[in-house]
């Protein structure tokens, strides 16, 4: 056995030993423009196709990473535009029927593209900028967090074309969003109030406000799932399990600070959560109590803060820093 072989073995032993938790292995996929700063947020993962969506702010793409083969191809074409000391483009996704929606920070646009072929579709331009967008199934709708207006923005994209249908007004800031298809309901956080919403999609009317008890920095992101109605919300530095039904907090752990956007694989109760300032990944398993067990962790990248697994398991983090992915195999 040579000296790097038996190093790999040690650690990969020790990570075992005396109950500890498994350390995963992390590989770096770097992106079109990398190795320099690329600014990424909203990651959209497309299970129809296998294909992860990567908007990539300041390079004016929109990168989808083949997750069964890592194969990379670029969508280009995005405008970009400068805010303050830093470049804006493409920095949210959400995948629909056979559409991949982009939103775009410099032009405050939402654009459609056929999930197949990445041909660009319909737009349309919002009177404020775009946060977070996610597609609605139930009213076929993409629904906008728009922050600085403290309101969400509706998208009727129910034909060939796309365009604004109501706004809802909100008394906070909307950061995070998962959606309910089953039963045709929206949660977002407001980031500024320390709560989190429940918002009926067909009469876009709220039916109730939770207290996630996140602190003065408030909750980020949000995932659920669906058959047991755990709400997982993030706050910066730990994560807080509610129940849907009528926000009771059912656990909670700490993840180490710098969280933003989580996610949650229900086929196999694995809830996701990156600590930018720790560097870390956290991989939680959900008991049917809504309780919490660490089952893996991983090293990534200072900064990395946002997560998105795809259907296996295995988890791509950005590190906007690096212009790469931190790609974090699945936990067995």
């Amino acid at each position: 056995m040579s000296v790097a072989s038996f190093l790999i073995l040690a650690a990969s032993l020790a990570s075992h030993v005396d109950g500890g938790t498994p350390q995963l292995k992390s590989t770096p996929l770097v992106l079109p423009g990398g190795p320099g700063p690329i600014g990424m947020d909203y990651l959209g993962f497309d299970p129809g196709t296998g294909r992860l969506w990567v908007p990539a702010g300041n390079t004016g793409l929109a990168v989808v990473v083949e997750t069964a083969t890592r194969q990379m191809h670029s969508v280009k074409g995005f405008p970009t535009a400068p805010r303050g000391n830093r470049t804006v483009g493409p920095s949210s996704a959400t995948v629909g029927d056979r559409v991949v929606y982009i939103g775009n920070r410099a032009d405050s646009s939402i654009c459609g593209f056929d999930a197949r072929s990445f041909e660009r579709g319909a737009c349309v331009q919002l009177e404020s900028l775009p946060d977070g967008i996610a597609y609605v199934s139930p009213t076929k709708e993409v629904w906008v967090t728009t922050p600085r207006d403290n309101a969400l923005v509706l998208l009727d994209a129910s034909g060939k074309g796309l365009k604004v249908s109501a706004k809802i007004p909100l008394d906070g800031q909307p950061e995070g969003y998962v959606v309910d298809a089953g039963r045709g309901l929206f949660y977002t956080n407001l980031e500024d109030k320390d709560a989190t919403l429940t918002i009926d999609v067909r009469t876009r009317k709220i039916t109730g406000k939770f207290e996630p008890k996140c602190g003065k920095d408030g909750p980020r992101g949000l995932v659920l799932d669906e058959k047991t109605r755990h709400l997982f919300v993030a706050c910066t530095d730990h994560v807080a399990v509610l129940s849907a039904s009528n926000g009771s907090i059912l656990a909670s752990a700490p993840t180490g600070a710098g969280v933003d956007n989580i996610d949650y694989l229900p086929s196999r109760r694995l809830l996701y959560i990156a600590s930018g300032k720790t560097a870390t990944l956290t991989i939680f398993r959900v008991g049917a109590d809504g309780s919490l067990k660490t089952v893996a962790t991983a090293e990534t990248a200072p900064g990395a803060r946002v997560v998105m697994a795809d259907a296996k398991g295995t988890a791509y983090l950005p590190d906007s820093a690096g212009g790469r992915l931190i790609v974090v195999e699945a936990p067995k």
